[in-house]
């Protein structure tokens, strides 16, 4: 049995009113969405840098496409199911911005590398380790040899600038990664990946900058080091949303993965914003109805089902600039409303309300469509329905 807001149902909406969508839902304002990707792909040729947006987002190969029209180089992604989607959604530059480890998923990377490759394409992929580099050019050695093609896959260097996750220490140990790569014809060293994903979210401009710039000089350092052995860094990746503004006047930094500008939510939006840095707006919602309401809270049927909460619960939107009512932890299936201060009023049964996520990534995949809607959320009309390629692309 199909549920309400999924196949035919859903492409009944298009053409209708905003109103018309039953909730709750994940809904995507297009006109902030084109606004975004214009304003990223403006800054990009200002600092004459590449971006290549992270695809994790949005988990869509529509959006993906419409990234790429915009002047996007190609996209990242995490995983290598992630990778599968893209291409399949006929994106042929697909860098997966992550560590593959299991001989399965190898098995998955080499075939997806020398599929791409037969469209002129080009799969890419993060090291971090000597294991990893030897055990990513046996897939790729074994799908050779099974007839699939001469592929070769790039092959970056990953490493920890202040993140704590993945990542060789800059330095020697990169250095000697580096040449690990250049030993297997299969594989070519395109260049390091230095991506601080904390900085992202540390709240002030400066504090940002401060940690961009302890990052490029480990970068720096490091490619310096590699350059004395007669080997060319190609290119240094990395960035996102947060400190995008960074790396691109860092003259270090040749591309861009930031992915949440496309959207981006409520822990973002906290960020004070750089003087250089584009203004971004929110172009994902969770549209909500009241479904109760008392003396001094009303429940709307948004709960964590439907957006998550690892960065904070979500903002009620205010449609006519101050906020009037402030969303709280209702379970599952609920979310608590309760007026701000010098607003007395607890929303009526039926209102309906619009929620900016906490973080908008792990919100897309909850989901199994976004509902794009042109002309705004208050009157807009319902434009085209958005597959999550992507959804639970976990492998």
């Amino acid at each position: 049995m199909k549920t309400p807001l999924s196949g035919e149902t859903l492409k009944q909406l298009v053409g209708q009113p905003a109103t018309a969508i039953d909730t709750p839902a994940l809904v995507v304002d297009l006109d902030a969405l084109q606004r975004n990707l214009g304003r990223m792909a403006e800054f990009a040729r200002k600092h004459d840098i590449r971006w290549r947006p992270h695809a994790k987002t949005h988990k869509s190969g529509a959006i993906a496409r419409l990234q790429l029209q915009a002047g996007a180089h190609g996209v990242c992604v995490q995983k290598t199911a992630e990778a599968e989607a893209m291409v399949a959604g006929g994106i042929h530059d697909v860098y997966i911005t992550n560590e593959v480890i299991a001989p399965a998923k190898l098995a998955r990377v080499a075939a997806l590398a020398h599929r791409v490759a037969a469209e002129r394409g080009q799969l890419s992929i993060a090291v971090d380790s000597p294991e990893g580099v030897a055990r990513l050019a046996q897939a790729m050695n074994e799908a050779r040899a099974a007839g699939r093609g001469r592929a070769v896959i790039d092959v970056y260097v990953e490493l920890d600038v202040g993140h704590g996750r993945c990542g060789v220490t800059p330095g020697r140990s990169a250095v000697a990664l580096v040449h690990e790569i250049r030993k297997h014809p299969a594989l070519r060293f395109a260049g390091l990946q230095a991506y601080h994903g904390k900085a992202q979210h540390l709240r002030t401009a400066q504090e940002r900058r401060e940690a961009i710039a302890t990052v490029v000089q480990d970068v720096v350092f490091t490619r310096k080091l590699i350059e004395a052995d007669g080997i060319a860094v190609e290119l240094v990746t990395g960035a996102g949303t947060g400190t995008m503004v960074c790396e691109a006047a860092s003259g270090v930094y040749g591309e861009l993965q930031a992915g949440s500008f496309i959207f981006m939510d409520v822990d973002y939006g906290a960020n004070e914003r750089d003087p250089a840095q584009p203004h971004f707006e929110h172009a994902l919602f969770v549209k909500t109805q009241v479904i109760s309401s008392g003396l001094q809270h009303a429940v709307c049927d948004a709960g964590h089902k439907s957006h998550a909460i690892d960065s904070g619960l979500p903002r009620v939107h205010a449609l006519d600039g101050a906020p009037e009512l402030a969303y709280f932890n209702g379970g599952d299936e609920h979310g608590i409303l309760r007026p701000v201060a010098g607003n007395p009023r607890v929303p009526e049964i039926g209102r309906l309300l619009w929620l900016i996520p906490g973080h908008c990534d792990p919100t897309v995949n909850l989901h199994d469509h976004l509902i794009g809607i042109r002309g705004g959320l208050r009157n807009g009309v319902v434009e085209r329905i958005l597959r999550v390629d992507a959804r639970g692309a976990l492998t």
